[in-house]
């Protein structure tokens, strides 16, 4: 029996609340695909941090590493100022464990669910390949003469070859694979004939971003000769907001940088049915990843068992298949999927018609 050591982060708020119902989720498909799941529980977060004054000490950096996967609930505390638990535990995380790769699927389960006019599931199903260690999020920049008339605030973003190409690399192989052996949707008939898998659309800006940008549809274009069968396709980050809002459908997989895919992410969230089913993973091909619910910690709701479990669930879904156990995670979101039609009167947090344990005790049990 294969066994998975695991470390899992609570955190905050209704954080541990939702990890709870996604470790309950994960440890019924182990049991029913046969692997064993060990989980080693840390409690960096708010609490420790007001206590102790420490939020993440470096041992804890090596000893995590040493971990092929790591569960979150989430991070944010009200009594303690934001930026620090998610600098010092998030970013932290992400740039020392190198997980160069954020992932996020966005899938419309239930068209009651969606915004938007006359669109339904068929339509709202990408990926967003985002770069998750550099940009604008490497905090590299500075005041001068701060706190005078004349201050000067640089914020500047670094973009690497490295980086950009092994981003790209990820989204390329991400997008060469097909959906049960089908070619992903988005594709004309001449494309299928000849062919293509599907669509990758670089996101930018590169008619105002003229050096970060320039580097990337370079990279973007030079890489593409490598894989011949994916189609390639490049939109501002403007136009892209506006597309998920009109044709969602436009789209199959999103590769862009750490700043516009920390937005554009967000609005696929609220076409895909809002943060209570959105989740992501923050990878490391090579090393130690992180899989989270989108949604912050909603301390308000703290210990009320109203908040939606669904995201967390299906962060612990992506961390299974990311270690292999591709059944096990196809299980979790045919559960999903079958409880969100079928029970499930709303994904807002206290209309859902079930509890934060109900709903991980159902989708459990129908996995």
């Amino acid at each position: 029996m294969k066994t998975y050591d695991i470390a899992v982060i609570g955190g905050d708020g209704t954080g541990p609340e939702v990890a709870a119902e996604g470790l309950k989720v994960a440890e019924a498909a182990a049991k029913k695909f046969g692997f064993k799941l060990n989980w080693h529980h840390y409690d960096f977060g708010g609490d420790r941090y007001l206590k102790t004054g420490e939020v993440l000490p470096d041992s804890a950096v090596e000893e995590l590493r040493k971990f092929k996967a790591i569960f979150l609930g989430a991070v944010g505390h009200p009594q303690v100022k934001p930026g620090i638990l998610e600098k010092g535990i998030l970013l932290r995380l992400r740039f020392e464990l190198e997980q160069y790769i954020n992932l996020r699927p966005v899938k419309l389960y239930r068209a009651q669910d969606c915004p938007l006019k006359d669109k339904g599931p068929e339509h709202v199903d990408f990926v967003v390949v985002r770069e998750n260690n550099e940009g604008l999020y490497t905090g590299a920049g500075g005041f001068l003469f701060k706190g005078t008339p004349h201050e000067v605030a640089l914020q500047e973003s670094v973009n690497t070859r490295r980086g950009v190409e092994r981003c790209l690399k990820y989204a390329f192989e991400l997008t060469k694979k097909q959906r049960g052996g089908k070619p992903w949707k988005g594709l004309k008939p001449e494309d299928v004939s000849a062919g293509k898998t599907a669509q990758l659309t670089l996101c930018g800006k590169t008619n105002v971003l003229t050096f970060a940008f320039d580097l990337w549809e370079r990279a973007f274009i030079e890489m593409s000769a490598k894989y011949p069968t994916v189609k390639r396709d490049y939109a501002h980050v403007d136009a892209t907001c506006m597309w998920f809002v009109k044709n969602p459908e436009w789209f199959d997989v999103i590769v862009t940088d750490n700043m516009f895919g920390d937005i554009i992410t967000d609005l696929a969230a609220m076409i895909q049915g809002g943060l209570g089913v959105a989740a992501g993973g923050n990878i490391n091909p090579e090393g130690t990843s992180m899989f989270e619910p989108m949604g912050g910690s909603a301390p308000k709701y703290t210990g009320q068992n109203v908040i939606n479990p669904i995201a967390a669930i299906n962060a612990a879904g992506m961390m299974l298949d990311f270690l292999g156990e591709s059944q096990a995670a196809a299980a979790i979101e045919a559960a999903v999927i079958n409880l969100i039609n079928t029970k499930i009167k709303s994904l807002a947090a206290g209309k859902m018609g079930y509890g934060t344990r109900e709903v991980g005790d159902l989708i459990a049990a129908a996995v």
